[in-house]
């Protein structure tokens, strides 16, 4: 059973786009149309038509995707419902459903025309959203970069911040020297791909053959990172990876920007797919020759205001105000911590003396007990006591020389027998 929290959130605000990628990788092969369906009006609604006109095998090949994607969505309601209610609850699973968006609640067996609608929009929701947290990403990198270099600059004394204020302004100029910037998606900038990358005759630029050779897996749509494949020239032009004044944070935010410009006119239905047919009607319009100065790169509009900056210092100055403490904390911790251990160790110590000593005394105990060795260190054995004489008293004994002392009489001889007589 999937576990809920974080985990379980991320799969819900993934499952959208692996879903729709799921989908897309299967070839949609033409065959006999399954039924008619009424035409919608939604912007996604001619791409999801097209299931009518899939051969067989590939609508049974979606119908199992949506069963198991359904599947999973159940499995992870029942487990966020286990943590948040008491057990034995019984759950409406069809009204739980109706929560997730990119799915058809009402069929959950079936992936019809409805359910590829409601999953390509969600999925494009889900990458706008992906596209303002980018945005506001680099908003706070920006605003760091400046806190810091400000912070830096008072640090200098006077001599030193104004080397350092000439040095800057000096990149800040050599970042701004570039050729112009054309407009991403205009007549200049797509000549200028179709001559240098291309290798084209620039006087016979057609806009059809530009889409096809740019539409490089041939799905018959400009996807978005064949769009932003488009802007690496005109990128070029500004950022150098060898320039210290060139930010490679900032060029990326700069392909996105142009990415999203080229969406926003070209891309008239918001799928985020240009289709051949989008892509014709942009080059038909009056401002696709006219460029004007070309484009304005990110250092002419700044990501952020004097008071979002300030806004932003407020709570780095919060935070590091949090982090001190928090160390201060944690420093008095550590000095209890290393008193705690000096007091271990001195009991260790105190321990570990009174063990040797302990055993020290059970070594005297045993040598006293033990008879003493001999001149050559083997033991002498001393006859058991009770076999030994028992000494007269002291006031009983007489010193005697060697020769008084007493040989002990010999037994009596007894008398010869006759052999007769016995």
């Amino acid at each position: 059973m999937p576990s809920s929290g974080p985990g379980a959130a991320l799969l819900l605000l993934l499952s959208p786009l692996l879903l729709l990628r799921a989908v897309l990788a299967v070839p949609l092969e033409r065959g006999a149309p399954k039924q008619e369906s009424p035409a919608t009006e939604s912007p996604s609604g001619k791409l999801s038509r097209e299931l009518d006109f899939v051969s067989h095998h590939v609508r049974t090949k979606l119908d199992e995707l949506k069963r198991q994607e359904v599947s999973r969505l159940r499995m992870l309601l029942k487990a966020k419902m286990d943590a948040e209610q008491e057990p034995n609850v019984q759950l409406d699973h069809l009204s739980l459903l109706k929560q997730f968006e990119h799915l058809d609640p009402q069929n959950q067996h079936t992936f019809e025309a409805r359910d590829l609608e409601l999953l390509i929009q969600t999925a494009t929701r889900d990458l706008a959203q992906y596209d303002a947290a980018h945005h506001e990403e680099f908003k706070r990198y920006e605003m760091l970069k400046e806190h810091e270099r400000r912070r830096y600059l008072e640090s200098l004394g006077e001599e030193q911040r104004k080397e350092a204020e000439r040095k800057l302004e000096e990149q800040q100029r050599r970042h701004r020297e570039h050729p112009k910037v054309n407009v991403p998606g205009s007549q200049a900038q797509l000549k200028e791909v179709w001559e240098e990358l291309d290798g084209l005759d620039p006087n016979r630029f057609n806009p059809k053959t530009f889409f096809i050779l740019h539409d490089i897996n041939s799905d018959g749509v400009l996807d978005e990172q064949e769009l932003e494949a488009l802007f690496t020239k005109e990128l070029e032009k500004v950022y150098d990876p060898k320039n210290e004044e060139d930010d490679m944070r900032e060029m990326e935010e700069e392909r996105l920007r142009m990415r999203e410009h080229v969406m926003k006119n070209v891309d008239t239905n918001q799928d985020r797919l240009v289709t051949l047919e989008e892509f014709l009607a942009s080059t038909q319009r009056k401002d696709f020759g006219d460029t004007g100065e070309g484009w304005e790169t990110v250092e002419m509009h700044p990501a952020y205001t004097e008071d979002e900056l300030r806004r932003f210092e407020e709570e780095l100055a919060a935070r590091e105000a949090e982090l001190n403490a928090k160390a201060q904390r944690l420093s008095q911790e550590t000095e209890a911590l290393g008193r705690s251990q000096g007091r271990l160790e001195a009991q260790k110590r105190e321990l570990q003396q009174a063990v040797l000593q302990m055993e020290q005394r059970k070594q005297q105990q045993q040598g006293q007990n033990s008879p003493a060795p001999g001149p050559e260190g083997q033991l002498q054995f001393h006859p058991d006591t009770d076999d030994a004489p028992v000494p007269a008293p002291a006031g009983d004994q007489k010193d005697v020389g060697p020769s008084e002392k007493k040989v002990p009489d010999q037994p009596p001889e007894l008398p010869q027998s006759d052999p007769q007589h016995l």
